[in-house]
């Protein structure tokens, strides 16, 4: 059954009402047309629900621009979604084209800070996120009373004499609801041993982030990065009204599972319209994404917060591999990777899913 309109509805009942099924939801495929831009194909999703977003077919399929009855969820950058062909591979020249959006992938053979790591110099958060995808399949289809719309590509990291990886992404959401579906599966293709990070970039804007906002996390215990961070640790889980100057800060953060072996977080806006309250939840499985970092970035006109799950810290693949927490593939081997984002619409959604988390923490 869809819900929609405040009532449940049978594919039948929905189909009698309509000419076209675009009149209550659906995903299209339209194209970028004006400056840096031109030319990214995008996948554009309605749910019928209120939720609102993007998938840029030409950035690594990230998601781009979200929104739920038309508030923002997702941080967009002053950069937008850049075409591939302006990227800027060396040192911090990824940040010329970071779009921000929903979902910006980091990956596949390095993520994190820009290092030297067996003598190959590596930029900021790898390739992933400027590869366009092939095989691109968007579409929607009557699972019996449930409709489902999706977008499918698949992305290559590939060198002569060097690593053959493939990504394939299937991001999906469902008539009537408020969630979205990513699913990546990551395969060696090659016949050498290949590094392996990722790094999922889960970036969060106002209104949603405003003075006030909250992190629920079932964390054990929570790190800061550096020495910058560490005099915000008390603090982190809370965020404030812009600040002019302000220095990011990353925390990393051990978290513990549910049941079933899957981390959920909670960023809650209690405040938003004078107390109905507006929040998301991310949710992922630990044991492909070991790590979590959380990206509190509240200056002025850099308003942000990334929530990051991993199978990496942030700090370079030189320093993964010191650690002796560096991940490989071998040839032929692929790892799968699922993330859930949804809507919490209102303080009692908020609350409801807070009080499981916090119940994971005693």
């Amino acid at each position: 059954m869809v819900t929609l309109f405040g009532r449940s509805w049978t594919r039948d009942e929905i189909m009698r009402h309509v000419g076209s099924l675009s009149q209550v939801g659906g995903v299209r495929v339209s194209e970028l047309q004006e400056g840096i831009g031109r030319g990214v194909r995008v996948a554009e999703f309605e749910t019928g629900s209120g939720l609102t977003f993007n998938v840029l077919l030409d950035r690594g399929m990230d998601i781009g621009a979200a929104k739920y009855r038309g508030a923002s969820l997702a941080w967009e950058s002053t950069v937008g979604p850049a075409h591939p062909a302006f990227a800027e591979r060396s040192g911090l020249g990824w940040l010329r084209t970071f779009h921000g959006g929903l979902v910006a992938g980091c990956g596949m053979t390095t993520a994190g800070a820009p290092s030297v790591d067996e003598g190959q110099e590596l930029g900021l958060h790898g390739r992933l996120n400027h590869l366009p995808a092939d095989g691109v399949w968007a579409d929607g289809a009557w699972r019996g009373d449930t409709y489902e719309m999706w977008a499918r590509g698949r992305m290559r990291e590939t060198v002569v004499f060097g690593e053959n990886l493939s990504l394939t992404r299937r991001i999906w959401a469902h008539l009537g609801e408020s969630r979205i579906f990513l699913r990546d599966v990551v395969v060696n293709e090659g016949y050498q041993t290949t590094p392996h990070m990722m790094l999922y970039h889960v970036n969060f804007g106002f209104p949603l982030l405003a003075e006030g906002t909250e992190l629920i996390a079932p964390s054990r215990k929570v790190t800061p990065r550096d020495a910058v961070a560490a005099p915000g640790l008390d603090g982190h889980a809370r965020y404030e009204a812009p600040i002019e100057g302000y220095q990011e800060q990353v925390f990393y953060h051990d978290m513990a599972t549910d049941g079933d072996g899957y981390v959920t977080v909670v960023l809650a806006n209690r405040g938003f319209e004078d107390g109905k309250g507006l929040g998301v939840y991310l949710k992922y499985r630990q044991a492909e994404l070991p790590r979590f970092g959380q990206w509190k970035m509240v200056g002025a006109g850099t308003y942000v917060t990334g929530l990051e799950p991993a199978n990496c810290l942030v700090e370079g693949r030189d320093k993964d591999r010191e650690r002796g927490i560096l991940q490989f593939l071998e040839p032929g081997d692929q790892r799968e990777y699922l993330l859930e984002i949804g809507v919490l619409d209102g303080v009692a959604e908020i609350d409801a899913l807070a009080d499981q988390i916090r119940s994971m923490q005693s």
